[in-house]
This record gives C-alpha cells, sequence and structure tokens, in this order.
C-alpha cells in the first residue's frame, strides 16, 4: 500500500475559472490601477483644488471599461466555457436580485454573504469576475450607475477574490471552514465600505475640520482625519453590513457550499473535451 495515496478527485474543488499567468497579470495590473484611483487623492498638492472639484469623480468612470477589458481577458485566458458562462449568469442574477432586499438600508445588504460563499467554492478568478458582475448588475436593476460603480465593482471583485484565497480549499470542511468564512465575511465588509468611503470623501469639501480632508497636508494627519471620518459617518453602515454577512454565512453557509460544490462537480468544469470516433 503506498504512503500517501492522492486524494480522490471527488474531494477535491472545482474551478470554473483557473488562474493561468495572463489572469495573475491582469488581475494584478487592475488592483494596482484600483489601489491607486483610490489612494491618489492622499498625495494631491494643496494646489490642485482637487477637494472644491465637483466634477472629479467622473474622470475616474474612465476605470469602467479598462475594468471590463480586464475582465474580458481573464474570461479568454482560462478559456471560460458555456457550463461556467451559465454558473456565472445564476449567480451574478442572484447577487444583484439580494441588493435590493436592504438598499443599503443601515448597512443592510445580503449579497455580500454569497458573494464570499462563491468565492470560495469557485476560486479567486471566478470570484473576482462574479463579483464586479454582480454588482454592475445590481447597479442597472437599482439604479444606481454613477462614478463610485467602476469603484464598488472593483472592491466587490475584491471581497470575492480573496475568498477564494482563504486556506485550505480542498481539506477545510464543515463547522471550521463556515466559521472561517464568517470571519473573512466581517472583516471584507467592514473592508469594503472603508475603501469606499476613500474613493468619496476627498470629493466632500462641507465637512467639519476636524474629519475632511485637506489636499497637500502630510499623509498621517489625513489617514487621521480619515479614519474619524469613517468613525462619525459610516461605522454605523459598516457594522451591520457585517453582520448580515456574518448572519447569512452562518445560517445558509452549509446548504449554499454543498450546492455549488455538488454543481461544480456536475458541471465537470475540468473535464476535458474529446471527440471519439463513430463506430464503424
Amino acid at each position: 500500500m503506498k504512503g500517501n495515496p492522492e486524494r480522490p478527485r471527488a474531494d477535491r474543488q472545482a474551478r470554473a475559472v483557473r488562474l493561468g499567468p495572463r489572469s495573475v497579470t491582469a488581475l494584478a495590473l487592475i488592483s494596482a490601477i484600483g489601489v491607486m484611483a483610490f489612494g491618489w487623492p492622499l498625495l494631491a498638492d494643496s494646489a490642485s483644488g482637487l477637494a472644491h472639484s465637483q466634477d472629479a469623480p467622473w474622470l475616474f468612470a474612465a476605470l469602467l471599461p479598462l475594468l471590463l477589458a480586464v475582465v474580458a481577458a481573464t474570461i479568454a485566458d482560462t478559456g471560460l466555457d458555456a457550463k461556467a458562462i451559465a454558473m456565472l449568469g445564476v449567480l451574478a442574477a442572484a447577487g444583484a436580485a439580494l441588493r435590493p432586499l436592504g438598499a443599503g438600508t443601515a448597512g443592510i445588504e445580503p449579497m455580500f454573504f454569497l458573494m464570499v460563499l462563491s468565492g470560495r467554492v469557485l476560486g479567486p478568478g471566478f470570484g473576482f469576475v462574479l463579483g464586479s458582475v454582480s454588482m454592475f448588475a445590481s447597479a442597472l436593476l437599482t439604479g444606481g450607475v454613477g462614478p463610485w460603480m467602476p469603484f464598488q465593482m472593483l472592491a466587490m471583485g475584491w471581497v470575492s477574490m480573496g475568498a477564494g484565497l482563504l486556506p485550505g480549499p480542498d481539506r477545510l470542511r464543515g463547522r471550521g471552514e463556515v466559521l472561517l468564512l464568517a470571519a473573512y465575511g466581517a472583516v471584507a465588509s467592514l473592508c469594503y465600505g472603508t475603501v469606499m468611503n476613500l474613493q468619496g470623501w476627498p470629493y466632500i469639501g462641507s465637512l467639519a475640520t476636524g474629519i475632511s480632508f485637506v489636499p497637500g497636508d502630510p499623509l498621517p494627519e489625513n489617514l487621521g482625519r480619515f479614519v474619524a471620518y469613517c468613525l462619525a459617518t459610516s461605522l454605523g453602515w459598516d457594522l451591520p453590513r457585517a453582520v448580515v454577512t456574518v448572519v447569512g454565512t452562518l445560517a445558509l453557509g452549509p446548504t449554499i457550499l454543498k450546492a455549488l460544490r455538488r454543481a461544480t462537480r456536475r458541471a465537470a468544469f475540468e473535464a476535458p473535451v474529446g471527440f471519439a470516433e463513430p463506430p464503424g
């Protein structure tokens, strides 16, 4: 009997989208651009007039076609087949339908736990595509199209991709996995709110001095004001979002994880396609 038998293939997770070298490069590129887009106002000088510019956020709307182009390149690189596209469509539609249930009221956004669970089962590549497409679809559904939408797509893509990068995708199961995903979902929900705050905060010029952005001030001082801004304005939304994500993951996580894994096995995403000669 051999010492280290290979795990049965049925125990391994299928991946609807595997990350190849070009996909990794594309995701790293769009993530780097996203970080710069979110953070560059912190480095703007006092002569930029940034804090009083009301139309500057529209400049970032140019991120949308770039983001869609990178997503398309990722799909082309990984060979997304019809079954994976169908699953992407179903999950994106489900995520988009879940978002209006809370309509962002008091941070109640039930789509987050589904994005976390889907990213976990289907991997970081599928997760990034799913998160971005779901946010795009929900923006169209709720009328939330604006200069913030590309940033929401990036941030939600990161949330779902991060779930796919968590440890133990082929080994950790049961309560331990659900607790891991619940903890990640809570942290990711808070981080999402913080990142989205950073997108809008520099352009709000009517805040109290203690929490407003001051172009040209030293970075530590502006970061201190940003922390105060988050605590004063958005923590009441971010904490309920985290709570809803945790409750949804704990309550529905085992069932949804099982259903997603069964669906990926039946779809046989990784099965090679071949053509047999007709019997002669």
